[in-house]
């Protein structure tokens, strides 16, 4: 039988459950298992959505009183891509030079191995006169409509109070300590097709070329910055990411050009005011175009308070060093929690995420562990 306090123990397993999106690979039922004999009551939920694979879900808790801290992340991977470009078999757990590899080591098996182990250890010594939760998705690296989001509604509907919640998310660029996410960017993904009429590049006149009106149309979205940033963000960025005729005939002139481009923005807009902005640099150009916008997270930074201010003291007596307040990046389901209660993210080194041989140290799972116990010790207390 696993030991609940061992957070490598528990990441080589969790590894070894192929959980590439929306599969399961039995992860959650490993996790489920531990939680149960750690004394937590724990729900199974399956969200489904039309077009979509139905994706299970868990969530836990032990103990009834206040505060309730609340650790999220996602059993999820991204496949492992070629597995022979590996060192090893990237489901296989094996450690080589101090080192779990494997697909899912830093994001985030290693740092839900570590929030179980810390836990272990906690209630091997204390009853909780708060309580301890776990808000744990196989929906996180998907399309996220069948995870946290449907979780947390869930969560909400049977008036479950979060005091505070912890996500695990690899948020470190280079050794533990370094950076605590205490909000995201959000994102806002464009799709604009540019309309014209085909005809012979011998006679332009007689077509209507929309490629020039599309690099007009990306020039004046790109002409000047969004804005310069706020005390917690960077500035706006917008990038294109894809120009597309698809002419594969030279003497040609397309009918439409395409082209995609996203948004991370900060707290100064919202997802409504940038597609009006949009709307307005491509009426500047004018011409026959369709614009598509889609937006699933807006940006959000938790204010400084004691579960903050608590963790920052924790990461900075463990490691020494004062950690970042950051919110670079891309998104993470701490977008749907901080609907919930406070949230902030905090977990291994990300020099490895989605890469081939992602690994991590065997010493950064313990020292999370300890983190994340001397959190347990200080925020939910002993009864």
């Amino acid at each position: 039988m696993m030991d609940p306090t061992d957070p490598v123990a528990l990441t080589r397993a969790l590894i070894r459950c192929p959980s590439v999106t929306p599969d399961d690979g039995g992860a959650l039922d490993l996790v489920d298992d531990v939680l149960k004999r750690l004394g937590f009551t724990c729900h199974r939920l399956t969200f489904e959505a039309p077009g979509t694979t139905p994706v299970g879900n868990l969530y836990a808790r032990v103990g009834t009183g206040a505060p309730h801290l609340a650790f999220a992340g996602h059993t999820d991977v991204v496949p492992p891509g070629d597995p022979s470009a590996w060192r090893v078999d990237p489901f296989a757990a094996e450690v080589l030079e101090g080192e779990v590899y494997g697909r899912g080591a830093v994001d985030m098996k290693g740092a839900i191995g570590c929030f179980i182990a810390a836990t272990g250890r906690f209630l091997a010594c204390h009853r909780p006169s708060g309580s301890i939760g776990f808000l744990i998705t196989g929906d996180e690296e998907g399309p996220a409509v069948n995870g946290t989001r449907k979780l947390v509604a869930w969560l909400k509907e049977r008036r479950e109070v979060v005091d505070a919640c912890l996500v695990g998310e690899p948020t470190n660029p280079q050794c533990l300590g370094e950076t605590i996410k205490i909000g995201r960017r959000g994102s806002l993904t464009g799709w604009l097709t540019v309309h014209g009429v085909q005809g012979h590049v011998a006679y332009p006149e007689r077509a209507d070329n929309p490629i020039p009106r599309l690099l007009a149309m990306l020039g004046a979205l790109t002409a000047e910055p969004l804005d310069g940033g706020t005390e917690a963000f960077e500035p706006s960025q917008l990038v294109i990411s894809s120009v597309d005729v698809g002419n594969p005939t030279p003497n040609v002139i397309p009918a439409e050009a395409r082209a995609t481009f996203n948004i991370r923005f900060n707290d100064q807009h919202t997802a409504g005011s940038l597609t009006a902005w949009i709307e307005r640099k491509l009426a500047s150009v004018g011409g026959a175009h369709r614009l598509e916008v889609r937006s699933d997270a807006a940006a959000f930074v938790t204010p400084a308070g004691p579960f903050t201010e608590l963790l920052e003291s924790v990461v900075e007596r463990e490691f020494g060093i004062v950690p970042e307040l950051s919110t670079t990046g891309g998104t993470s389901d701490a977008r749907f929690i901080r609907d919930l209660c406070p949230v902030v993210e905090f977990g291994l080194v990300g020099a490895t995420i989605h890469q081939v041989d992602e690994r991590v140290a065997i010493a950064d799972l313990e020292a999370l562990t300890q983190v994340y116990q001397a959190l347990l010790t200080s925020y939910v207390k002993a009864a």
